[in-house]
């Protein structure tokens, strides 16, 4: 009877150690629907003179248990993280200022969290009938990159910009060795991307930045990115 006891407990003890570890779900990424994409939120209450009261939905994403609300004021570059339990959040934001947002979906304990695709929208202010370009995007060479010019010791610029009226007339390129206040050149605007090539020197720390101009002279600043030639 002992012997049989211990074969049992031996066994019991085997099959614990082959059982599989139960890992957590990870949620899938939320699909924003208001405020819309590159467009004048109009949708806002207002509270006072300065604020909006601002209404955010998103669609419910499968495994998540709640969610993150991720706001950032684009000409302030501050960042507002807002938690919900539904697929939708109320939140106050100053009026006629641009902002980009994105849902985070929060899961189980222990899964990895899912974002969302960011959407851009500005803040309708009262009495503005014309707003500002969205500041630009600066896709590359990214902030602290190192970057080897080619054979003629020319680097390519890229960013994106966009504006709700639909008025951007132009870009002023500011780029130096010292802090972006050097004005290299200036590009019409004609996509939502832009290039632009540019001779360097080479083991050089260079500044840059580009300012956004509508046909109303209404500007934006993409803020400074630094990057090395090699």
């Amino acid at each position: 009877m002992k012997k049989t006891i211990v074969l049992l407990g031996g066994l019991l003890i085997l099959l614990n150690g082959c059982a599989k570890e139960v890992l957590p779900v990870d949620p899938q990424a939320a699909t924003l629907l208001s405020p819309t994409n590159d467009e004048t939120c109009l949708d806002g209450s207002s509270i006072n003179d300065t604020q909006s009261n601002v209404d955010f939905s998103w669609s419910a994403a499968t495994d998540a248990l709640s969610y993150e609300v991720v706001v950032t004021n684009l000409l302030a570059q501050t960042t507002q993280t807002f938690a919900s339990t539904t697929n939708q959040k109320t939140i106050a934001l100053t009026k006629a200022e641009p902002y980009s947002w994105l849902v985070r979906s929060i899961g189980e304990e222990g899964s990895v969290p899912a974002e969302s695709v960011p959407w851009k929208f500005y803040l309708a202010g009262d009495a503005v009938v014309n707003y500002a370009p969205f500041p630009s995007e600066l896709i590359s060479p990214r902030s602290g990159a190192n970057i080897t010019p080619d054979i003629n010791n020319l680097v390519i610029l890229n960013w994106t910009a966009s504006d709700v009226d639909g008025d951007l007339l132009k870009f002023e390129v500011y780029l130096d060795d010292t802090s972006a206040t050097t004005l290299n050149t200036e590009v019409e605007y004609q996509g939502k991307q832009t290039s632009l090539e540019v001779e360097l020197a080479n083991n050089t720390t260079y500044y840059w930045k580009i300012i956004a101009v509508d046909a109303n002279g209404n500007q934006s600043s993409s803020g400074v990115y630094a990057f090395r030639t090699n």
